[in-house]
């Protein structure tokens, strides 16, 4: 536990070699080492760990990471044209100004007894994300949208007694190596094809995949390539012909201007709460939904907590407090529960719902009417410069769209580091991660970006490509 030149570790409590014997003495050990005497000695690291020497104060240790995040480039001053799971959109200041209120802030945990108005601000969450995507029943938010889709996943598990979900091939990896991840090995995850042209789901491949052990069909709309599945009621139908639960992944701004998915049979809907009022942070920001029909078979299988409102023992006094508590990991059960659900996100659960209280329904129509003007006004701009395809997929899309590079002689990694030299964040890469999207990249366009933005986007690609 020392540090060269030092008595005791400056960052470390009770490291003083006296605090630390007194400490031993009292547990009844000789050594720190003892503390690990459970561990097989092949797996102790016998040798120093090659970390640079400890920063001698506070002063110099801020210096020293402050340097550091120097070295980022922030879309600060930036057109950023990047999503892919973490959205630019407009935080209003009241967002930020709600979130930060300490009792809001640091309350990590509580009962009623000790509640500053907490469990309302959940509830009210709740009731808000409920109306929007036409469901009853929301839970607090899981860690972020692969979270609550691969609970979704592992619900309907569950509820069916099955073992297998089919997933679309187009599917975000990062979203489902968590799923998978979260998922073994109770559940696999089989994927289903697509149609080149469109990005749809292939529904004769969908057909061969179900059977009796498909415990559910998740899809996402809009997809992760921007596109709409336009087939939710028949792949809906062809789940349930077979028992199946269906689950679509949903970003809740498009549901200003589009159906939710209840509209077309979905029996649990899930998405990120990120785009609705939260700004964009590096790991972090992120904030997972899951929502469904008020029926015991669906809330007894939430490992999360929900809130819901009841009488008290005063006459006509109203409080807010958990739904079926003893069903959750910290609540009776234990190791028993559903899921473990350990430290979670309900902060940004109630700055989502102060943005949408915000918003209100016309708010929310009129951004997703901008978000879907501005992303084909993007499409058409960029579908002018000779060698690119401003959208890799035919039909209807929102917010992101896969721009073709194919034809321009020039890969994606040369043409978005030209484009950053201009101060332009270029959408992600796809080449590494699916083979069929090679020299194509994925871009969003959301309200923060104007005519203009876009054009200048255009502009810089159309130069860059024919310069060469």
């Amino acid at each position: 536990m020392s540090v060269k030149g030092f008595k005791h570790h400056p960052y470390i409590p009770n490291s003083a070699p006296e605090v630390q014997e007194e400490m031993l003495r009292d547990i009844g050990l000789k050594t720190l080492e003892d503390l690990h005497s459970e561990v097989p000695e092949e797996l102790k690291l016998k040798i120093n760990m090659n970390l640079p020497p400890a920063l001698p104060s506070e002063i110099e240790l801020r210096r020293h990471v402050e340097g550091i995040l120097q070295k980022n480039v922030s879309t600060r001053g930036k057109l950023n044209f990047l999503g892919a799971g973490c959205w630019q959109h407009q935080v209003p200041a009241v967002c930020d100004e709600i979130s930060s209120r300490g009792e809001f802030l640091t309350g990590y945990a509580g009962e009623p007894y000790n509640d500053h108005g907490r469990f309302q601000s959940l509830f009210e969450y709740q009731s808000l994300v409920a109306e929007l995507v036409d469901m009853e029943v929301v839970n607090v938010p899981t860690m972020d949208w692969a979270q609550a889709a691969a609970t979704s996943m592992r619900m309907a598990g569950r509820i069916t007694g099955r073992k297998e979900v089919l997933v679309p091939e187009l599917m975000d990896q990062n979203k489902l190596s968590v799923a998978k991840n979260y998922c073994d090995p109770h559940l696999k995850l089989l994927p289903v094809g697509y149609h080149p042209e469109t990005g749809q789901l292939d529904l004769e491949d969908l057909k061969k995949k179900l059977s009796a052990e498909t415990a559910a069909v998740y899809i996402e709309n809009p997809s992760f390539f921007g596109f709409l599945e336009e087939q939710g009621d028949a792949i809906s139908r062809l789940a349930k012909e077979q028992g199946a639960i269906f689950i679509v992944g949903v970003d809740p701004i498009s549901l200003g201007i589009l159906a939710s998915p209840a509209h077309y049979g979905a029996d649990i809907i899930c998405g990120d709460l990120q785009p609705l009022g939260i700004h964009m942070h590096y790991g972090g920001g992120l904030s997972g939904f899951i929502a469904t029909r008020d029926e015991e078979e669906y809330v007894m299988q939430y490992p999360s907590r929900l809130f819901g409102i009841a009488p008290t023992s005063k006459e006509g006094e109203y409080g807010f407090g958990d739904v079926a508590y003893d069903r959750t990991s910290f609540g009776d059960l234990r190791e028993d529960a559903n899921e473990y659900v350990g430290t979670q996100t309900a902060l940004w659960g109630i700055t989502a719902g102060v943005y949408l209280s915000l918003m209100g329904p016309e708010g929310m129509r009129e951004l997703g009417e901008t978000v879907l003007q501005l992303s084909r006004y993007a499409i058409h701009q960029i579908d002018q410069i000779p060698g690119v395809v401003g959208s890799r997929f035919s039909g209807s899309g929102f917010k992101e769209f896969v721009v073709d590079f194919n034809d321009t002689g020039q890969t994606v990694a040369d043409i978005h580091e030209k484009l950053l030299k201009e101060g332009i964040f270029g959408g992600k890469d796809l080449s590494r991660e699916y083979p069929d999207m090679d020299q194509c990249a994925l871009y969003c366009v959301t309200e923060v970006h104007t005519r203009s933005d876009i054009d200048r986007l255009a502009s810089s690609i159309k130069s860059i490509v024919t310069e060469g």
